[in-house]
């Protein structure tokens, strides 16, 4: 019907105000996708983030073309971070093309708007000749820093001929090969893995810096139609002093406003459980569009998302909004791109970190040093030991060596060499995980004895509730998934452990398993350690099972003891399919009819008694316990052979990092935080872990943001009361709930995305995580500001947990942090207290190790690790560094050439090095052959081969040695012929 509209616009040159009223659902959005055919270039402004967001989707959708969203800088007033780079390129990319003349929809909020920035927007664009210094001096001027290694928006590095950048506006870094000033190729690469991914013609590059110079509003590119959606009305616009854009006369002004007209839309009918009288000739717009073809052969279906349908000219559009009362979910247009670096690239090693030898002990990191040995030079890792004992690593055994990390804060003791003290000690902690590991396999195959229930596979009922889910899955999220199910499936009871950072989506899997259940006629109980957690569950299993045939009950503390006692009344009698409790479930007046799933959130949270219960249902029902305490990948691998595990370790896509704030408090950043959050329809948690001064705090709070609905929140008020509050805020009641930590425990309010801690410095560094990770649980960015008192000098230990805190925002940190604390503490939840004085004995990583050797010999597996096998040869095989100059760089590569196995794994490491640091130098092809050498070693069964007195030995698995004469030949082809031989 884009006619009606072009010709309702027309007279846009005469009066700059069409009128349109009656906009309601998405109507809005298809006005402005008929309004860009005729005037390209579009500026619309809103009052909101989310009005943002659902517009640009929108439009998208109706118009088929892409659209712009201009975001609004993410600092206040008093804060030290710079805006972010994402936000910052956004911004200028939309102002160059502006400037260039390109048409474009955009669409922003008034304060973005309103925000100042640079004058004019510069550009480097690379696609033929450059010279290399001239250009690194721009990048310095535009804002850009220079890095060993190009992670984020706004870094270079330069190695040589090669030129690694990441320009603010793109969401890839580039890699220029230069031969002299000649650019060879421009590929784009992967920050995560470092490895090209693609070639470009060209490249452009804008400032990493926003100066604020200027209102967006001079920028705007003439005969741009700026529309104010109709929330925007006159009165906020002239107090937000809108004349810049009103003063020009090269832009039209539109607007949404307008009662004096017939209304042009009406709402379409609802159709919540009647699809049946959809009217064959609608458009029907949905999430569900593959099921709904089946149920709607005459209608016309389009997959997408918008926010409610709309009736025009006779047209009915219906959304899923009135098909099935669903909300269109507020999300990222797409996946945000991951940006920062693999850890397997950098070695976390520095000079003066203790670090664990597998067969020498605890020592002291003392760096690279190059030593010449019979005439050949040679780098190695210097270790220095107790008595100032020093051992030299040869790189192909850095293998061998990691990084000491014990848990605990005292600094472990210095292993002494030429002693059987460390094997000593290594002995007894590899028999300690035998005797578990022994244990642990026992156990499950106990359990193989017991007869579970089959589940069959999915029926109508699981398709149904899966067709709800308002996200997109992430891989480990199916993964896990998938797996619950094949368990549930078998005959044996399944007893799974789902592992996953906070709101990766671990409630998912349990819902889905609750389906699977309940529609075998199976009953479900589901146990939280406490009646808020318990809440949040209930109102999330009510809502995602709504539309399906099953009784979801809550039993806890909140239900008074009449409801409490109907509840379990009808539990007896089978009329409760899912039951959602805190450890009242486990009491003795609880009985099933017929429970075939127990699914138990934090379960070491829970005492020893509710645990002995815990383990009597295990031997005859399907048990999936979830937790957030993090599991490391390398203990996960280890445990994955004895244990039934799953872990979710990829973010939801359309989450951002929390943007952390370090800053003594203030009470003007407490203003402006909470009336940014509420300014763009959001709440805000205070954290106020002092139960006597939280009513002070909160008067202080109402008294600085008169405009806040605040109220309390703590564990020491009366349970109804607290239930009250939290529901309210729960519903939108209340903007700032001032409270103490009880939100720590798994509290999930999307809806909330900044949070101020108060005190910060007073909380441990996991739990500092843990609250911190009650924000950031949707699609918009969160704001984390952490407080420290400026009249109490801080402690270096404080200081550094919070520095910690803020360095570890980047999606799925919580695996990075918890190598300092919070992993080791998890292991200990997980394997029980006494391993955690093993983790201290011998660092956290060769525990791994250990455990995993165990696993394999008790399953009578022999299979040998590469950094079980010794090459010791006098050639001149290393990473020179004028190759690879960063030392964290070097040694992550020889530890990772130290773990190859197989030919292609060679390959790949040396397309690897071609691609990041150019042509390979003649020692590192030695290096390559050796790690050649090692792999036919591991193939033949060989343990070690060194030369010594120009002779090669060959030591094999089985003890033999065979002796080679070197006679100055080619050292490694000598060595690969014996061994072959």
């Amino acid at each position: 019907e884009s006619s009606y509209f072009q010709g309702k616009l027309a007279d846009l040159k005469d009066n700059k105000k069409p009128l349109f009223s009656g906009l309601i659902g998405a109507a809005r959005s298809a006005v402005i996708a008929a309004l860009r055919q005729i005037k390209p270039n579009l500026l619309i402004v809103t009052f909101s983030s989310q009005e943002t967001e659902k517009i640009s989707r929108e439009v998208e959708l109706f118009s088929g073309q892409p659209v712009a969203i201009f975001p609004a800088l993410d600092v206040l007033p008093g804060e030290e971070l710079l805006p972010s780079k994402e936000l910052v390129g956004q911004r200028l990319t939309i102002q160059n093309n502006w400037r260039e003349g390109r048409a474009q929809v955009v669409v922003a909020t008034a304060k973005a708007i309103l925000q100042l920035t640079s004058r004019a927007v510069e550009s480097i664009r690379i696609s033929g000749d450059i010279n290399r210094d001239k250009l690194i001096a721009r990048l310095i001027e535009f804002g850009y820093k220079r890095f060993d290694i190009v992670g984020e928006r706004g870094e270079f590095s330069v190695r040589g001929g090669i030129v690694d950048i990441f320009p603010i506006n793109s969401d890839r870094p580039c890699r220029l090969e230069l031969a002299g000033d000649r650019v060879e190729s421009i590929r784009i690469f992967d920050p995560f893995s470092q490895r090209s991914v693609g070639k470009q013609a060209a490249i452009l590059i804008l400032p990493a810096v926003e100066k604020a110079e200027v209102s967006v509003i001079e920028l705007v590119s003439r005969a741009t139609v700026v529309a104010l959606d109709e929330i925007v009305n006159l009165q906020k616009i002239e107090a937000l002093n809108f004349s810049p854009l009103q003063d020009r006369a090269d832009i039209e002004l539109a607007s949404f406003l307008g009662a004096g007209e017939e209304p042009l839309f009406t709402a379409p009918d609802s159709y919540l459980n009647k699809l049946e009288a959809v009217p064959g000739k609608a458009l029907v717009i949905s999430r569900h569009a593959a099921r709904l073809k089946e149920e709607l052969p005459e209608a016309n279906i389009i997959s997408g998302e918008i926010s409610g349908g709309f009736v025009f000219n006779g047209q009915v559009i219906i959304s899923d909004r009135e098909l099935f009362g669903e909300k269109a979910p507020l999300r990222r247009k797409e996946a945000a791109n991951r940006e920062g670096v693999a850890e397997e690239l950098l070695a976390d090693l520095k000079i003066g970190d203790y670090i664990v030898h597998e067969n020498y002990g605890i020592g002291v990191y003392q760096g690279m040093q190059t030593i010449e040995l019979e005439g050949v030079k040679q780098e190695y890792l210097l270790i220095e030991y107790a008595n100032e004992d020093k051992l030299y690593i040869p790189p192909a055994m850095a293998g061998l060596v990691e990084k000491f990390n014990g848990g605990r804060e005292a600094r472990p003791r210095l292993s002494r060499l030429g002693t059987k003290e460390w094997l000593k000690t290594r002995n007894n902690v590899k028999k300690a995980l035998k005797d578990m590991t022994q244990e642990l396999l026992a156990l499950y195959a106990a359990r193989e004895k017991f007869e579970g229930t089959a589940f069959p596979p999915d029926d109508v009922w699981q398709k149904e509730l899966e067709a709800t889910f308002p996200y997109d899955e992430t891989p480990d999220q199916l993964t896990a998934i998938n797996q619950v199910k094949k368990d549930m499936e078998s005959a044996r009871p399944m007893d799974r452990l789902v592992c996953g950072d906070v709101g990766y989506g671990k409630t998912e899997v349990a819902i889905r398993a609750a389906a699977k259940a309940a529609a075998a006629g199976k009953q479900v109980a589901l146990l939280a350690p406490t009646t808020i957690l318990v809440e949040q569950h209930y109102n999330n299993f009510k809502q995602r099972f709504q539309n399906l045939p099953f009784v979801v009950e809550m039993l806890s503390r909140f239900r008074s003891a009449k409801e409490q006692k109907e509840a379990v009344k009808l539990l007896a009698a089978g009329g409760v399919d899912i039951i959602i409790g805190t450890h009242r479930l486990l009491s003795k007046d609880v009985k099933f009819k017929n429970l075939g799933l127990l699914v138990i959130d934090e379960e070491q949270k829970f005492g020893v008694t509710h645990k002995e219960k815990i383990k009597q249902f295990k031997k005859t029902v399907d048990v999936l316990t979830l937790t957030a305490t993090p599991i490391p990948r390398t203990l996960y691998f280890s445990l994955s052979g004895v244990r039934e595990l799953s872990m979710i370790a990829t973010p939801p896509v359309d989450r951002s990092p929390i943007r952390t704030h370090i800053l003594p408090f203030s009470g003007q950043v407490i203003r402006e935080s909470i009336l940014r959050e509420i300014d763009r329809g959001g709440q805000v948690y205070f954290l106020h872990n002092y139960v006597e001064t939280i009513e002070g705090m909160a008067s202080r709070i109402k008294k600085l943001v008169p405009e806040a609905r605040v109220t309390i929140g703590h564990g020491q008020m009366d349970e109804k009361e607290l239930e009250k509050r939290m529901l309210d805020f729960m519903e939108r009641k209340y903007d700032v709930l001032v409270c103490t930590s009880i939100i720590e425990s798994g509290l999930d309010i999307t809806n909330v995305n900044t949070i101020l801690i108060d005190q910060a410095d007073r909380l441990g560094l996991s739990q500092l995580y843990q609250i911190r990770g009650r924000v950031g649980r949707s699609a918009v960015r969160a704001y984390a500001y952490l407080f420290y008192n400026p009249a109490r000098s801080l402690s270096d230990q404080a200081l550094e947990r919070l520095k910690a805190i803020q360095e570890f925002t980047a999606l799925g940190s919580g695996y990075k942090l918890a190598m300092r604390d919070l992993e080791i503490r998890g292991a200990g939840n997980l394997l029980g207290a006494q391993q955690s004085g093993h983790i201290y004995e011998v660092g956290f990583d060769l525990y791994c190790e250990l455990l995993e050797e165990a696993v394999r010999e008790i399953k009578g597996e022999t299979v040998v690790s590469p950094r079980e096998v010794e090459i010791d040869l006098h050639v001149e095989a290393s990473i020179p560094q004028n190759y690879v100059t960063d030392d964290r760089q070097r040694i992550a590569l020889y530890r990772r050439m130290n773990m190859i196995v197989t030919d292609e794994g060679i390959t790949d490491i040396r397309q690897e090095l071609e691609d990041r640091f150019g042509k390979v130098p003649p020692q590192v092809e030695t290096l390559l052959r050796i790690v050649k050498l090692k792999v036919r070693s591991l193939e033949c069964g060989v343990r070690s081969v060194k030369e010594k007195d120009n002779q090669i030995r060959i030591e094999y698995m089985s003890k033999k040695v065979k002796l080679l004469d070197v006679a100055g030949g080619d050292k490694i082809r000598i060595a690969m012929r014996g061994i072959a031989g």
